[in-house]
């Protein structure tokens, strides 16, 4: 059974300034591109030496879980490549979450990046 019901989804999207919730399926499929590409990311050590970000990656329940991963994702992959390269990759997984979040959730441009 899923927690959040489509009426309650629709509103909730509402709320954050969403016009229309994407269909159930383009959520699954994209929420399942997501997951891959930020497992993909830590590579092959990056399991064992992350093993609860790996966990968290893999058992996120929403779209809506994993965006607040990334945070996580970025400081596992800077411990391992670096801040500017962990940077670079999370970029390319937030791009990946448009139109699948509402609008509010998106990512601000930083002053800092240049």
């Amino acid at each position: 059974m899923r927690w959040l019901k489509p009426n309650l989804r629709n509103s909730i999207y509402g709320l954050l300034g969403h016009a229309q919730s994407p269909s159930e399926s383009i959520l699954e499929s994209g929420m399942e591109d997501i997951r891959e590409s930020m497992l993909a990311l830590l590579g092959e050590a990056g399991p064992k030496r992350f093993s609860q970000v790996t966990r968290r990656i893999r058992y996120a329940s929403d779209v809506q879980a994993l965006w607040y991963l990334r945070g996580d994702l970025m400081a596992a992959l800077a411990a391992m490549d670096g801040e500017i390269v962990a940077r670079q990759k999370v970029q390319r997984i937030t791009d990946m979450f448009r139109g699948l979040v509402p609008g509010s959730m998106n990512s601000r441009p930083s002053p800092l990046v240049g």
